[in-house]
C-alpha cells in the first residue's frame, strides 16, 4: 500500500533519509558541515516530516551517504509526494493536526480501535454526524455540514480501498444505547454498523456494561499498522482541541495489550441484544 497525503509521505521520506543517515554514522552536525546547503535546523525537520523535501536535496543526502543509485531514485521520487496535496490536505475545514491522521489511515493496513463514548467517524451515517456536530453547538451551521460530507468521502475513501483495510472495532455498549439524534437515527446507525460488520474485513464488537470494569477505561484510541517496515505503527489519541501520535514500540504495544483484553470481553455487534 503506497503512502498516501504530503504529511505521510514527509514522515515516510524522513524516516527512510535519518536511517540512511545513521547506518552511515553520521551526526546532523556532519551532514551540515559537508556543505550541501541544508542546516541543521532544516534537517531536523526534513527528517521529522515537517517540511517538503525537493529532489535535489534528497539526492544531495543520499550522495553523502553512499546510497546506491536505485535507493537515491526511489527516495527523490518520494520526494514529489512531499508537496502533492490529497482532498484533506486541500481542505480548510479539516484541523491541521488531523490531516496527518487522515493520511495515516488511508495509508494504514490494519486499524484497531476502541471508543466507549461516540460512534468513531469511519462508522457513522450522515445522521447519526449530524446530531454528533449538532450537540457542539457550532457557530457556522454551513461550516459543520461540510464537516460531515468530508466525513462522508472519508468514510468512502476507506471503504473503497483496494485491497481494502482490515478494520476492528470495539464499542462501549453506551455508544449504542445512548440516543444520539433519537431513537430513529439510533436504529439506522446500528442497522449501518451490522450491515458494515458483516464484511470480511470489518469485525465490529461491542464490549457490554455487564462485562464491569475494564482495560480501556482510561479513553478511545486507535492502533495503525503497516506492512512497511520503514513506517512504525501508530497509536491515535484525540482530544478537542488536537491529537498525540505515539510511535515508541513499548507504546504501542501496551495499547495492544488493552486491545486484546477487551476484545476478548467484546461481543459482535450482530449478536448485541
Amino acid at each position: 500500500m503506497p503512502v498516501t497525503g504530503q504529511r505521510v509521505v514527509r514522515r515516510a521520506l524522513g524516516r527512510r533519509l535519518t536511517r540512511l543517515r545513521t547506518a552511515c554514522g553520521m551526526s546532523r552536525r556532519d551532514v551540515v558541515e559537508a556543505r550541501l546547503g541544508i542546516s541543521e535546523p532544516t534537517l531536523h525537520r526534513i527528517e521529522t516530516g515537517k517540511v517538503p523535501v525537493t529532489g535535489a536535496n534528497v539526492r544531495a543526502l543520499c550522495w553523502l551517504y553512499g546510497a546506491d543509485q536505485s535507493i537515491t531514485d526511489a527516495l527523490a521520487d518520494l520526494a514529489l509526494g512531499t508537496s502533492q496535496q490529497e482532498w484533506w490536505d486541500a481542505s480548510p475545514v479539516i484541523p491541521e493536526w488531523f490531516k496527518l491522521y487522515v493520511g495515516l489511515e488511508a495509508s494504514a493496513s490494519r486499524m484497531f480501535g476502541y471508543d466507549g463514548e461516540i460512534i468513531p467517524g469511519e462508522l457513522q451515517t450522515p445522521e447519526y454526524a449530524r446530531a454528533v456536530f449538532g450537540a457542539e453547538q457550532p457557530a457556522d451551521e454551513e461550516v459543520a455540514e461540510r464537516h460531515i460530507n468530508l466525513r462522508m468521502q472519508r468514510q468512502k475513501t476507506l471503504f473503497a480501498r483496494t485491497p481494502p483495510i482490515r478494520l476492528v472495532t470495539v464499542l462501549g455498549e453506551g455508544t449504542l444505547t445512548r440516543p444520539v439524534g433519537g431513537e430513529q437515527v439510533m436504529k439506522g446507525q446500528l442497522e449501518h454498523l451490522r450491515r458494515l460488520s458483516r464484511e470480511d474485513t470489518v469485525d465490529i464488537r461491542v464490549l457490554p456494561f455487564s462485562v464491569g470494569a475494564h482495560a480501556a477505561m482510561a479513553g478511545a484510541f486507535r492502533i495503525l499498522e503497516f506492512d512497511d517496515p520503514d513506517d512504525p505503527d501508530v497509536v491515535y489519541l484525540e482530544s478537542h482541541v488536537g491529537a498525540l501520535y505515539l510511535e515508541e514500540q513499548v507504546e504501542v504495544d501496551e495499547y495492544r495489550r488493552i486491545f486484546d483484553l477487551i476484545s476478548k470481553d467484546s461481543v459482535p455487534v450482530g449478536e448485541f441484544r
